[in-house]
């Protein structure tokens, strides 16, 4: 069948609409018809260079949600109209790192950045004009139909209304799982969060779930800083030393209990200004993406030692999706959970560019791909 999709036609490049061809789906997956789609910073990486597609053309986008339209021979657990939340880390359950719950780690993944499949990074189930189409992280989802493995799709309640869920299956994971996860916030922590996108706006409602007694905001956008208190942040600052200085003034000259890093591009000065922020014995959690070639940081090594400050890695926020989901599903239906007022402007398949655009502009907390719209 044939599909309006958003993809990258060269790298660094901008996404610009397409008609793909996609195949039927085989044994364990499915097709999938979008509701809507996250516009995650992290696609925009592959469109400035700072991550390169194993295959072009590329269709972006790996934070979906829809409905399943055709099921594959021999696949169990779902069904034609069942709704599903996609997920960019794939699990097969079986691995050293499933088999120790933790899902986010999952060899899988390892083949998510292939565009092709998760058991077999050179086979593809979209194509233009005769040609091979990756599929960020095998799921695609700037694509109004697009055909995923079983393991990147999480089954969620009819009765929820399912375009605000898309955001579950990166960024509100990601971001709050940094906070409770990662960064281990505990009641009365004071907190700071470098950065108010989509991640970031979720790392703070975290915090301040976990009972954070100040979740500092960082962000240059005044727009940003201006929103930041309707997810829960006490304060927001345009600098990492103007928040620093008022975490020390609530810590007696200590500094936060943890950082955790969501800016849209990170760079070497990030790390160091986040780790120079928080007190002996805390946590800067390193969620942010930047390019991943070696690049020098400056880190203060007596201090990353004898003051015992820890800087961890973060990915989907240290936890499985399929654990995630189901949480912060119930925590949305119950209202303690904010995803709608997440997002600023909704887009359509043909506007995927002037979306980015504008995330660039500052315009955005999280723009979404509305299929509906």
């Amino acid at each position: 069948m044939k599909s309006t999709a958003a993809v990258l036609l060269t790298s660094p490049g901008e996404f610009t609409t397409a008609t793909v061809e996609l195949d039927e789906p085989r044994q364990n997956e499915i097709l999938v018809r979008l509701v809507a789609s996250g516009m995650c910073h992290s696609d925009d990486h592959y469109a400035t260079g700072d991550l390169r597609p194993k295959v072009l053309p590329f269709c972006g986008g790996h934070e979906g949600a829809g409905v399943v339209e055709k099921v594959g021979p021999n696949t169990e657990g779902f069904a034609v109209g069942d709704h599903v939340v996609m997920t960019f880390l794939p699990a097969c359950g079986r691995c050293f790192w499933c088999s120790q719950g933790k899902q986010e780690l999952c060899d899988n993944g390892a083949q998510a950045e292939s565009g092709g499949r998760p058991e077999d990074p050179s086979s593809y189930r979209l194509s233009l004009d005769g040609k091979p189409v990756g599929q960020m992280t095998g799921l695609g989802t700037f694509n109004e139909y697009t055909v995923i493995n079983t393991r990147s799709a999480y089954k969620v309640p009819k009765d929820v209304p399912l375009k605000y869920l898309s955001l579950l299956g990166c960024g509100v994971g990601t971001g709050y799982g940094s906070a409770v996860n990662a960064a281990d916030v505990r009641p009365g922590h004071t907190v700071i969060v470098m950065g108010l996108g989509g991640i970031g706006s979720a790392a703070v409602q975290g915090a301040a779930h976990a009972g954070a007694a100040n979740v500092i905001v960082v962000d240059p956008v005044e727009f940003k800083r201006e929103v930041a208190s309707e997810f829960g942040a006490t304060e927001s600052f345009a600098t990492i030393e103007e928040a620093a200085d008022k975490a020390r003034h609530y810590t007696n000259g200590q500094g936060a209990d943890s950082t955790i890093v969501t800016v849209g591009r990170l760079q070497p000065g990030d790390v160091t200004a986040a780790m120079e922020s928080i007190r002996k014995g805390g946590t800067v959690a390193l969620t942010a993406v930047g390019t991943f070639q070696p690049v020098a940081t400056e880190l203060n090594l007596g201090m990353l030692s004898m003051m015992q400050k820890t800087l961890k890695g973060v990915v989907f926020g240290n936890w499985s999706p399929f654990v995630s989901v189901p949480r912060l599903l119930d925590m949305y239906r119950s209202g303690r959970l904010k995803l709608d007022e997440m997002v600023t402007r909704t887009y359509s398949i043909d506007q995927v560019a002037q979306g980015y655009r504008d995330m660039h502009a500052g315009l955005n907390v999280r723009g979404m791909i509305d299929f509906e719209k």
